[in-house]
Parts: structure tokens; sequence; C-alpha cells
């Protein structure tokens, strides 16, 4: 399974301008959550990305990409349907190919020598089906992410064979329909902001969207719950971890993070430890 282009999710009205927040990356320059983004998915291997948007914001985002901005074809989603509703709108870009799909107010650290796009990629390719990265996450914060239940690939630490997906779920439902066999108690796989998937979910969108009556069917999460259903598809646990910029202190989490993993991680430290111990101190 290659993957030839990347589609990147920014259209949300109460999340357009996270990606074009500035950061200071792990070799100290910087740059937009947006650039960070695409370094991660250009160094994939990935050229072609596509980019859903909000009419009016190509400017900004073309500006904020940097060197990236090449590279990139504009989609504009007119009206605010929600993620499945965003993510068909970059069908005719896509077209009968697989493709990863990452949402732009997202940051990700690797833990490993390869990116977390990069891993995923290879997992996918791997296994030649869809793949959904997820990170085991307390049960306090569903409320922000779909998740998904399932049993392990035998011999495959870290891969699920997805059997159920439930868009935010509430404790109770999580507790009675996606316990996964070996999570911490309290914690569930829930979504990292990264897959790849075939070009079936685009014709399973098509299909729910046109029964606009009901909103759930411009969830994502659905339509990749009737994947789950027609053709093989997984979870995998990358090494690393997603920071959701559109969090209370998200912006600032993932800048520690960034941070840390730099050259200037000493540093980093040493002015962590005298805040700390200037707060004591008062």
């Amino acid at each position: 399974m290659k993957i030839q282009r990347a589609l990147l999710t920014a259209a949300s009205p109460s999340q357009r301008t996270l990606p074009l927040q500035s950061l200071v990356d792990r070799d100290g320059a910087r740059r937009t959550a947006l650039a960070i983004i695409l370094e991660e998915v250009t160094a994939a291997g990935v050229e072609e990305v596509g980019i859903v948007i909000c009419p009016g914001d190509q400017a900004a985002y073309q500006a904020a990409a940097g060197g990236h901005a090449a590279r990139l074809r504009f989609i504009e989603q007119t009206s605010p349907l929600g993620y499945g509703h965003a993510v068909h709108c970059g069908r005719e870009f896509i077209g009968n190919s697989p493709f990863l799909l990452l949402v732009a107010d997202h940051l990700y650290v690797s833990s490993s020598e390869r990116g977390c796009a990069a891993q995923l990629l290879h997992i996918a390719g791997t296994e030649e089906c869809a793949v959904s990265a997820v990170q085991p996450t307390h049960e306090s914060k569903l409320n922000r992410y779909g998740a998904a239940g399932g049993r392990l690939v035998a011999g495959r630490p870290g891969l699920y064979e997805i059997e159920d997906l439930i868009e935010k779920p509430t404790p109770t439902e999580a507790e009675q329909r996606l316990i996964v066999p070996g999570l911490r108690a309290g914690h569930y796989l829930c979504y990292f902001g990264m897959h790849v998937l075939t070009p079936a979910v685009m014709d399973i969108l098509d299909e729910r969207l046109r029964e606009v009556s009901d909103p759930t069917h411009r969830q994502l999460t659905g339509a990749l719950r009737v994947l789950a259903d027609r053709e093989r598809y997984l979870a995998a646990e990358l090494q690393g971890q997603r920071f959701d910029i559109a969090e209370k202190y998200g912006l600032l989490t993932a800048q520690l993070a960034l941070a840390l993993q730099g050259s200037g991680r000493e540093e980093v430290l040493s002015i962590l430890l005298e805040l700390l111990a200037s707060q004591r101190s008062r």
C-alpha cells in the first residue's frame, strides 16, 4: 500500500486559527504548528497534501506553511457540516487511492527515530489495510475523542483488530463496549488524530451524507465503524504521543514536549526547575 497523498482538515470554525500558532521546534527554530505538521507528513515520504479550510483562509495558511506551501492544494468546506463532511470534501483530491488523514490541531512527538506518520504508513504498508493510530487515554478525556474497542492481533503488540467504535463515548459506554484487555484500568484506545484510510471510506461517507436528517452521519467515526464491517481495519499504538493544541494548555504542553525532544533539552529543564523553585519560595 503506497501512500502518495495526505489530507489535512483545518476548517473547524472553533479551531481554524490553531495551526497558525507559532512554536519553537526541536531545533530551536520558530515555526507554525502547520509547518511542523507538514514536516511530519513530508518526513513520511508524502509529497502532495490537500488541506480542507474555511473560505477565505487560504492566504493565511499559505503563509503559515512556509517552505511547504508549494505542495499544498486548498479545498474549501463552504459550510461547517462536521468532520466527516470535511473529509468528504477531499474526495476529488484523494481519488481512488489510499491516503493519510490528519487533523490540523494535533502535534505529534515521536519517541523513536521514525516519526509518527512514518510509523503509521509502515504499519499500513505491512498489513495492507486501513489503520488508525490510537493512544491509551484516561476516561476523563473520552468526551474529546473517538474511541475504539477490539482485540490484539496475535504476535503483534500494540496492534488491534477493531470491533467497535464510538464517537466521544461516556465512561459507561466505554466500559460496556470498548474494554481492551491489557490496558490500564480506566484507559481506552482513543484516536491519535492520524489515519491511513482506503478510498472505500469516501464511498461510505457519500452514502451517509445523503441522509441529511441524521447529523451523526456527518461524523467520521460512524463511517469508520461501517468500514470495519466491510474490510480489514486495524488500530495501532505508535511510539510517540499526540498533543491536542485545542485543549486548555494544549499548546503549552506541545511546546514543552517539542523542547524536551530537542538539543536544548538541558536548558529547558533548567528553566523549568528555576521556575518551580521560584514558585515554591513564594
